[in-house]
């Protein structure tokens, strides 16, 4: 049994870089929630450094709230803009010998595409324009999964080992009782639950099953590197291995 691990790095959070050999897989803030062309290309020198697979996390374009911020905007708006934050992390990548390897859209884009067929067809369709081999990471049995894949995209379903989920298999929002999972060893159960068994008890009590491709560290909490430690510690005691492959 295998499964990816992936953090989310170039947003100005302290210990980015500690969690690098404890991931296998990062998204690079470009520039429109986080970040800036410089912060990019650091991170991507990091990113080489450690090995790991180098991916885009495109936002709606809202720095002041971190891209959390719903929005409805027109899907062909949208397009352009993961067009253009996509292209330009895949340029800085490879101007220093690397390859970009995936896209996971970043906060309430990633929210509102899972669950809305036009938002995630405009996405799709922009991954695709930039490079149809990139793979496309969204919420395990979304609407981003599956307009990926009627692109022809190869496609990476993501868990959360730190977020509550809803009866229907999606987070519970954030601000909402149950979105996030504090206890270090409930969110363990709840990740080794998802990878083993491809289930996850829901905030209702409802047990819903999920395909576990790529699990989510935050790397943004004050616990961020101990929990990171901890859950490869349990990987490896249940004999799963953590690969990007």
């Amino acid at each position: 049994m295998k499964i990816d691990l992936n953090a989310d790095i170039g947003e100005g959070c302290p210990g980015e870089r500690e969690l690098l050999p404890l991931v296998t897989s990062v998204n690079i803030a470009c520039g429109f929630h986080a970040g800036d062309a410089s912060t990019m290309l650091q991170s991507v020198r990091q990113a080489l450094h450690a090995g790991v697979a180098i991916g885009a996390h495109p936002s709606f374009p809202d720095r002041e709230n971190f891209g959390r911020t719903a929005m409805q905007l027109p899907p062909d708006e949208v397009y352009a803009q993961v067009i253009y934050q996509v292209g330009a992390l895949k340029a800085l990548t490879e101007s220093l010998g690397g390859r970009l390897a995936h896209v996971k859209p970043h906060g309430m884009l990633y929210n509102q595409a899972a669950r809305g067929i036009p938002l995630a067809e405009a996405i799709a369709r922009a991954v695709k324009a930039v490079d149809p081999a990139l793979i496309l990471v969204g919420l395990a049995g979304s609407e981003s999964i599956r307009a990926a894949r009627a692109q022809g995209l190869v496609t990476r379903e993501e868990v959360f080992a730190d977020r509550g989920y809803q009866a229907d298999g999606s987070l519970v929002p954030r601000g909402q009782p149950g979105a996030l999972i504090d206890d270090v060893e409930l969110a363990i159960r709840q990740t080794l639950d998802m990878v083993q068994r491809g289930e996850v008890l829901s905030v209702t009590g409802k047990w819903v099953s999920v395909k576990a491709e790529t699990v989510c560290l935050h790397g943004d909490g004050p616990h961020a590197l101990n929990f990171a430690q901890r859950l490869q510690q349990a990987f490896r005691a249940h004999l799963i291995d953590v690969t990007n492959r």
